[in-house]
């Protein structure tokens, strides 16, 4: 098993020359708990977050037997190599062979010293996924209105309702999340029909929401 580093071009490359003893990799979702009247508290699955890694390890200052390779750089070649890519504020990319792990990550922390007189280096890298993003463009502006007013175009099946009744087993984060795209709107719906308690409303009742 190998452990490599790299800049996001691969201009500079760093295989650990020690392996770390474990590592481990975790992962969640950001799911979110929701307590709604005629049924209670329920869990709704979010989307997945961000993978994070810690590796923690040594540069050695000699060539020990149980070393990945020979010819490897200084303790503090290797420092300098990882500190700058921290600095850059790119991401780099984390391969692990063998474990079938080849990531774009961004480094959280990274903490390292010496002890017990060897010239050895100790390290720790605290690792987060990086998810590369394209931002789409903006809609044209479209006429509206009078002369000289523009209005940002919105595709029909996005037209949010202005009123909407209340039916059975209906919540007012149920109803923003279905009508908005986002739960937490409740709060705005409330406060726009004076409703005191968001968790107090009927079937039947008319709510304003655009």
């Amino acid at each position: 098993m190998e452990f490599w580093l790299s800049d996001n071009n691969n201009a500079a490359r760093l295989q650990l020359p020690v392996n770390p003893a474990e590592f481990t990799i975790s992962k969640g979702n950001q799911n979110q708990t929701v307590n709604i009247n005629a049924v209670g508290e329920i869990n709704i699955i979010g989307k997945p977050g961000l993978a994070s890694i810690s590796l923690a390890s040594f540069f050695p200052a000699h060539n020990y037997y149980f070393c990945q390779y020979q010819g490897f750089p200084s303790p503090y070649d290797c420092v300098q190599l990882i500190d700058s890519w921290k600095q850059s504020g790119k991401p780099i990319r984390l391969m692990i062979t063998d474990a079938d792990i080849n990531m774009a990550m961004v480094i959280e922390t990274f903490e390292y010293g010496e002890k017990a007189g060897s010239g050895d280096v100790n390290f720790a890298l605290a690792l987060k996924e990086f998810r590369f993003i394209e931002i789409a463009a903006l809609t044209p502006a479209v006429p509206a209105g009078p002369p000289g007013r523009v209005a940002a175009a919105r595709p029909a099946n996005q037209e949010m309702p202005r009123e909407y009744t209340v039916k059975p087993g209906d919540s007012l984060w149920m109803i923003a999340k279905r009508l908005t795209g986002n739960g937490s709107n409740y709060t705005a719906i409330a406060q726009k029909n004076g409703i005191k308690n968001p968790d107090l409303i009927y079937p039947g009742q008319k709510l304003v929401i655009g």
